[in-house]
């Protein structure tokens, strides 16, 4: 299908071989780094043009992450949202109206295509969650 229109839209439904753990573009991206540098096991990731990223994890978040972030003590902080079943990620080269086109941070490989549990990022993702709140709070302040 793709290779006789390869600008489709691919929308992957979610919950069922996956879930997608959604935080903004800057607290993404420090998170990735720090998962990088703790050479955690990731899935692919992806970003899209409004400025979000979706890190893929098994199916399951959903019930598992606000457990785990109050679990870490981040109660008050931004929260990474996740897409559970009956939802969708879109996928590349989808694109979003005149936005652009998500892309990938993380491309699927056969080396990364078993996923991560949850629990396994959470802890950076809501770290970096913290610290874009943190930031932003400073700004207001000065």
């Amino acid at each position: 299908m793709w290779s006789k229109q390869p600008r489709s839209s691919i929308l992957l439904p979610t919950g069922r071989t996956f879930d997608a753990l959604e935080v903004s573009e800057s607290a993404g991206f420090l998170a990735l780094a720090r998962m990088e540098r703790m050479e955690l096991t990731l899935g692919p990731v992806t970003c899209s043009p409004d400025r979000r990223m979706y890190f893929f994890v098994l199916p399951g978040a959903a019930v598992k992450v606000p457990d785990l972030v109050r679990r870490l003590g981040w109660i008050l902080l931004p929260r990474p949202r996740h897409a559970r079943r009956g939802h969708y990620v879109a996928a590349p080269p989808t694109r979003i109206g005149g936005r652009g086109a998500v892309q990938w941070a993380r491309r699927p490989t056969p080396a990364n295509r078993w996923l991560p549990d949850a629990e396994e990022l959470i802890s950076a993702l809501a770290y970096a969650c913290g610290r874009e709140a943190a930031d932003a709070r400073a700004s207001r302040a000065s």
